[in-house]
């Protein structure tokens, strides 16, 4: 590390320049080949995706999707002249756009079932002839305007689909504006100093650039779900700043100490920069962790955010210090360096409300332990009551037109038309045709079950599909029980006796499945992620008791941000009013990803806090020093970098995603928890409890582990004293 630290100083431009050519290498590839990104997961041996493979097979997957135009009447009928004429009218129109394949309209024939009972709302179903990413700029908001021309005079005319709620989502850019915007404000009250604000940015966003150019080239030969770019700059944000903080602040204090620039670069990567290197590392094993799942959704997800956190830690031991080297002394600002040519070097004490802090921890570990441990008690209560679902347009903010148009037809057909379940039926021989037929009686007799209508298909197709509506809405835990009702119950019994074989298949189906396959492979995660990390801190600290405290507070964090997690968006506490939407399931996937920033991010902390902890002890042997020290020494700027992350993530929310705010506002949560309850209370007032225990290691395992200290290598990891060994020994008996 001092090498690379030098070299960089010294060639500071080269540096640059090469990070330049970098990104505008890979930019300049990855907009001429453009994304391909896929939301498909695959689900091996569930019934879900047995239904969707006979689907398939009968019908030629279609290029397009489709969308929905729903309008209503508060008098009369939509059947009425003057409604049906101003609709026909429109839709006719929006048949004619480019794109357009086809448009299903109630008012043609067959197309009654399109209108509900009370004649008061009716929808037609617009095809499009390309993914909604493929279509002409412009199209689906002139389709919006198209269709909503005729409203008014007692019509309401709303739309949903995918398309149109891509199209209603504000820009993306927006909550990365904001979150640097806020990042800059905290860091320019930080550091005083114009430059000291703008390189953690501009290293974050060097190293974002070029992670996601190269994300895009990955994305021609990997499954890569559109979700993974916005949580890799998500992820890349954050500890990206955060990163270039920890290095900055030491850098600046060594000036202020009174070392000479280029030595106190050497210094800030060697000390600082060894802990980035390893914080990234956990956030990296704790990212890669999700291979576990063997779910190619997941997969993607995992290599988008691990390159961004690979790029953040190159650009902050390489591009920073190269800036460094470049700008020189105005990293600080004009009233430190007056003040240092007027009085010299500061001294090495530590004083101000840091150290009030962590005299105080000191002195009331035992309380404060109690006091803490309730507070992240009483938050992960919540997370008793986690539901795992998939969130739709129903959860929509109630502003857009997707949300309105939900709310129309479920008030029109039922809760449960806007996940209608499919049952496929194999029908190898005639005879299965008239099972089918009992299979629909039967269907239609379930408690639960609005309305059974088979699907019209060709005599050879091979299977038979029948809708079955629910009573209830998609998200709706009566809902669930139905499906397993139906496939524990009810298609058995309509199997006995017959070569059918039918399976209970749908959207609504499929994301249950989803949510049972994650929530059974979690532990095994857990675990994975868990030990891996465990190890990692194991070989960097030399220690049992430090990974295990690691661990444990990694856990807490993770329920505790969960629990907040739920109260807002599965509760409905203020979702509205962060224009969230309204309150529903959690998405089946946010735990695992979740989970995996959390504890590479907690980590991050960890790592932090107890290398400078680490790095007193090695010289001292005072555990309560060492403590002392190290809280003292890095609280304000792990209490820093933790406002950049939650200004950074809770800008998220604006980001007009439902799933985006909801990683938000955890890892926010998660963040705010971690540092001003975890790291600054219960784990020093822990390991002053513990003494020298926290860094006892069993000789056996000690020597064979492989030396990669967070320390630099001239301040070796000892028995550097006979006192020190005599502590260790001391701690063994304990």
């Amino acid at each position: 590390m001092t090498a690379l630290a030098r070299w960089c100083f010294r060639r500071g431009w080269v540096v640059i320049v090469a990070w330049v050519l970098a990104l505008a290498g890979l930019g300049g590839v990855g907009s001429a080949l453009g994304t391909t990104y896929s939301d498909g997961f695959q689900l091996p041996d569930t019934e879900s995706a047995r239904a969707l493979e006979l689907m398939k097979e009968a019908f030629p997957q279609q290029a397009g999707e489709s969308d929905t135009v729903v309008w209503h009447v508060t008098d009369g009928s939509v059947r009425d002249a003057s409604v049906k004429e101003r609709m026909a009218a429109a839709l006719a129109d929006i048949a004619k756009l480019p794109d357009v394949g086809a448009v299903a309209s109630p008012y043609d024939k067959g197309g009654k079932g399109r209108i509900s009972r009370d004649g008061r709302t009716a929808y037609a179903t617009v095809t499009l002839a390309k993914q909604g990413k493929d279509l002409p700029e412009g199209l689906v908001e002139q389709m919006m305007d198209t269709a909503r021309a005729p409203a008014g005079k007692g019509l309401q005319v709303e739309l949903g689909g995918k398309a149109v709620a891509d199209a209603e989502r504000p820009p993306q850019n927006i909550a990365e504006v904001v979150g640097i915007i806020a990042a800059a404000v905290v860091l320019f009250l930080a550091f005083g100093s114009l430059f000291g604000m703008l390189l953690p940015i501009v290293t974050a966003l060097f190293a974002i650039g070029t992670a996601s150019f190269l994300v895009i080239l990955l994305s021609h030969g990997v499954e890569i779900p559109q979700i993974a770019p916005i949580l890799s700059t998500l992820v890349g944000l954050g500890v990206g700043i955060d990163y270039a903080l920890f290095i900055i602040t030491r850098y600046r204090k060594a000036i202020l100490r009174g070392r000479p620039l280029e030595e106190a670069a050497v210094q800030a990567v060697d000390t600082s920069g060894r802990a980035v290197l390893f914080a990234g590392g956990t956030v990296c094993i704790a990212l890669l962790g999700m291979f576990a799942m063997g779910m190619t959704f997941l997969n993607g997800v995992a290599i988008a955010a691990s390159l961004s956190v690979v790029f953040t830690v190159a650009a902050a031991v390489t591009l920073l210090p190269a800036m460094l080297g470049v700008l020189g002394m105005r990293i600080l600002s004009r009233r430190q360096r007056r003040r240092l040519a007027a009085n010299g070097s500061e001294p090495e004490a530590v004083n101000g409300a840091a150290a009030r802090w962590s005299t105080f921890v000191e002195r009331h570990p035992r309380m404060l332990t109690v006091v803490a441990v309730a507070v992240m008690a009483a938050l992960s209560i919540p997370t008793l009551s986690l539901r795992l679902g998939s969130s739709d347009q129903g959860n929509n903010p109630s502003s857009t037109t997707s949300r309105k148009a939900y709310d129309l037809l479920a008030d029109g057909f039922g809760p449960g038309f806007n996940g209608p379940l499919q049952i496929v039926t194999e029908v190898p021989g005639t005879g299965d045709r008239a099972a089918v037929a009992t299979l629909a009686k039967d269907l239609a007799a379930v408690k639960g079950v609005a309305q059974v209508a088979q699907l019209p298909l060709p005599p050879d197709a091979g299977i038979a599909v029948l809708s079955v509506v629910p009573t209830t809405s998609p998200q709706s835990e009566e809902t669930s029980e139905l499906i397993d009702h139906l496939r524990e119950d009810v298609v058995p019994a309509a199997e006995r006796g017959t070569t059918m074989k039918a399976h209970v298949g749908g959207a609504t189906a499929t994301y249950k499945d989803f949510a049972q396959v994650l929530t059974g492979k979690l532990p095994m995660f857990i675990a994975i992620i868990v030990a891996l990390g465990f190890v990692l801190l194991l070989i960097a600290f030399r220690s049992l008791l430090v990974p295990l405290t690691a661990a444990a507070m990694n856990l807490i964090a993770a329920v505790a941000s969960f629990g907040l997690v739920i109260v807002v968006f599965q509760w409905g506490w203020g979702v509205e009013l962060l224009g969230a939407g309204k309150e529903g399931p959690i998405e089946p996937f946010l735990p695992v990803i979740m989970l995996s920033l959390l504890f590479g991010l907690s980590m991050d902390y960890q790592v932090f806090l107890v290398s400078r902890m680490h790095e007193e002890w090695v010289h001292t042997g005072d555990n309560a020093r060492a403590v002392r020290v190290g809280l003292t020494e890095t609280s304000r700027v792990i209490n820093s970098a933790a406002v950049i992350m939650i200004c950074v993530f809770g800008a998220f929310i604006l980001s007009g995603q439902r799933i985006i705010a909801l990683f938000g506002i955890g890892l926010a949560g998660a963040v705010a928890l971690d540092a001003f309850i975890l790291r600054t209370i219960l784990v020093p007032a822990l390991m002053y409890q513990f003494g020298a225990a926290n860094w006892w290691l069993p000789r056996a395992i000690d020597k064979r582990l492989p030396h990669l200290a967070v320390d630099p290598p001239d301040r070796p990891y000892p028995g550097v004293s006979p006192e020190l060994e005599g502590e260790r020994e001391l701690a063994a008996e304990r």
